[in-house]
């Protein structure tokens, strides 16, 4: 088996919120007045989970905050093989409570820049929009990523029982706009969510996506539009999506023929970095190196990025795999 730290990967479902080292959390903290207990990271409960986004968002108010977070970000992907990340935010729900629309985005922007010359990485921004909030803050969102380059894409995540047929309009906006649309469908709903996103949600990827296995007509369409799915195994099951890793779904996602990627969705919060995932992907279904390197390909080509950096990506998959 070789060392899954070595292995090139893209990473396209990740929270930036989430992903803050504790460390740094409690520095900040300290700095901005906000207290923070020595048991954070742990959670057992959804609304324990909700506490700890919670308490991350307080901390972050100046704009040295959200430059660090960034820079940090790309300091840990890199090193975990990560090469390529496309990092979700939510900028806009940050400026409204700072009174600031672009400073937390712009100092991301900045921070993850500064990561990309010291560590290699290249890291475009996602901007997620929680279905719980309004479809004036969803505007704002498409707003701010037309007018930061560095922003790929925009989507809806939160609470799937909130309906995404309210923002259908901004998305289709998005998409005229030139930039991409990925919505967080079909975790913790099913096909409807799902057919939901497809449809006049406009996504060119899933967020999840799990629950597609529960209606055998929207597999094959999935399959047939050739719509990748963002599979965050470690997240599901920590978040009571999936009963344990070796009960998860993923062997029948790519038994069913779709394309799936392997991410960690909350790292930070289940103290699980992108080359954990691999391993413990591997260990829970046997899987080979092929098919952790069939997972990493098809993270690449599921993402936004550029064609010279995808080839760049697939030649050092290939190199993986040739060197034991």
């Amino acid at each position: 088996m070789r060392d899954v730290l070595g292995l090139p990967k893209a990473h396209l479902h990740v929270h930036l919120e989430s992903t803050v080292r504790w460390a740094t959390l409690r520095e900040i903290g300290a700095a901005n007045g906000v207290p923070v207990p020595d048991d954070a990271g742990a959670f057992g409960s959804f609304a324990a989970f909700f506490a700890q986004n919670d308490l991350v968002r307080a901390c972050l108010r100046r704009p040295a905050d959200f430059r660090r977070v960034a820079y940090e970000f790309c300091e840990d992907e890199a090193g975990q093989g990560v090469r390529y990340a496309e990092v979700s935010f939510t900028a806009a729900g940050h400026g409204e409570r700072l009174g600031d629309l672009d400073m937390p985005l712009t100092a991301v922007l900045e921070g993850l820049d500064a990561g990309r010359e010291a560590f290699g990485i290249e890291c475009r921004v996602i901007l997620d929009h929680s279905r719980r909030r309004s479809v004036e803050r969803a505007w704002r969102t498409l707003d701010l990523a037309r007018r930061h380059d560095g922003v790929v894409a925009v989507g809806l995540a939160g609470d799937e029982a909130h309906p995404g047929d309210p923002f259908n309009e901004v998305f289709a906006a998005a998409r005229d706009a030139g930039l991409h649309v990925v919505h967080h469908a079909g975790e913790g709903e099913g096909p409807a969510s799902i057919r939901q996103a497809i449809g006049p949600g406009r996504t060119e990827r899933l967020g999840h996506g799990i629950r597609v296995l529960d209606d055998p007509d929207l597999v094959a369409e999935v399959r047939e539009r050739q719509i990748p799915l963002e599979v965050c195994p470690s997240s599901n099951v920590a978040l009571g999506f999936a009963p344990s890793l070796e009960d998860h779904p993923l062997p029948r996602l790519l038994d069913a023929g779709l394309i799936v990627s392997l991410n960690t969705d909350i790292p930070a919060l289940i103290n699980t970095p992108l080359a954990t995932e691999y391993a413990r992907v591997r260990d829970a279904f046997g899987y080979d190196d092929r098919t952790l390197a069939g997972l990493a390909r098809a993270g690449v080509e599921a993402s936004f990025a550029p064609s010279s950096t995808k080839s760049q990506l697939h030649l050092g998959i290939s190199a993986w795999l040739s060197n034991p």
